[in-house]
């Protein structure tokens, strides 16, 4: 099994172990679609992937890989895009594994404005391309920032913050992530000890919509459906609550699982099923991840497994993708 150093490594990936003890035994090809700092692309080679495509939007994933990619040879491929496009990259492969959110070595770095804990520019682009956040702050609607906070968020105070957002922009544009969670605090009672921060699910909101998400997360899980040989694996690690939901709905609908037959209606002919479910139930952090991994606390991993029926298509409606007014 490979070494590597921890100065190699910042970031820990979340649920590695049961996520290798549930697809296991590893081997042939696999995509890791949220490479990020490589942390699973790595446990996938050392567990036995002969080969690992690794798939990051963002450049400095890509940057910080270079110190320690080549230790793999031919073994690791990167590809700059979004894991959405995997299908125009690879095909037939062994397993795919997303880690969706914000990595920590993201949030570790205040100049890409994506923590409310340090300040820097109001930017939360992955890709480092296309409108930030401050673009979104600034320029939206206040009707379409509450929409944003609370479809994209469940921020329940969305109107109050939205409200407040533009007035505190009509003096100032807001370019800085510690201005923005200032005015979200003024909105929200103070945090007791053990809540999140006031500014979390405002900041999650605002990244969501600022690199779209959740049409990646869906036109992904297509993909992965797509690109995914029979027998093949499928993980993804989800952080909130509305991502697992598309997740679980996804895998419930490919799965055969959609919902309950009326045995009244006309009898239709149903589609052989997608995917195979190889936990009931999503799978969490142990205590010992918990005391090594605070981050690790609300994450969930489902795993399922490819069946030879063709790849089809699903409306995006039918597993709970959040969609802003006027949008498809």
């Amino acid at each position: 099994m490979a070494t590597h150093p921890s100065a190699d490594a910042p970031h820990i990936p979340v649920l590695l172990r049961p996520l290798l003890a549930a697809v296991a035994p590893v081997s042939g090809t696999w995509v890791d679609g949220t490479f990020g700092a490589g942390g699973y692309a790595r446990g996938l080679l050392d567990a036995g992937a002969d080969r690992v495509i690794g798939i990051d939007r963002d450049p400095l994933a890509h940057q910080m890989a270079t110190t320690w990619s080549g230790a793999f040879g031919a073994r690791l491929d990167l590809v700059q895009d979004n894991f959405a496009n995997m299908a125009d990259h690879v095909d037939q492969v062994d397993g795919v594994v997303l880690d969706l959110g914000v990595s920590s070595m993201q949030l570790d770095q205040a100049e890409r404005g994506f923590s409310f804990m340090k300040d820097g520019p109001l930017d939360m682009r992955m890709a480092q391309d296309g409108p930030s956040a401050a673009d979104i702050v600034n320029q939206a609607e206040e009707s379409e920032l509450a929409d944003i906070l609370y479809i994209y968020g469940e921020e329940r105070a969305s109107r109050r913050i939205a409200r407040a957002i533009v007035k505190d922009r009509a003096a100032q544009p807001i370019t800085t992530t510690l201005r923005l969670a200032g005015i979200v605090e003024g909105c929200l009672p103070r945090a007791k000890p053990g809540q999140s921060h006031p500014a979390t699910r405002s900041f999650q909101a605002l990244r969501i919509a600022v690199n779209d998400e959740y049409v990646a997360l869906y036109q992904g899980l297509m993909a992965a459906e797509q690109v995914l040989k029979p027998g093949g694996k499928l993980a993804v690690v989800t952080f909130h609550s509305v991502e697992d939901r598309m997740v679980k709905r996804f895998l419930q609908a490919r799965a055969g699982q959609g919902g309950h037959a009326n045995r009244y209606a006309p009898q239709q002919d149903i589609a052989a099923p997608q995917f195979t479910l190889l936990s009931r139930k999503a799978i969490g952090p142990d205590d010992v991840e918990l005391a090594e991994n605070p981050r690790s606390r609300s994450a969930k991993l489902r795993v399922a497994q490819r069946t030879d029926a063709p790849a089809g298509e699903i409306d995006p409606k039918s597993i709970a993708m959040p969609q802003l007014k006027g949008t498809r």
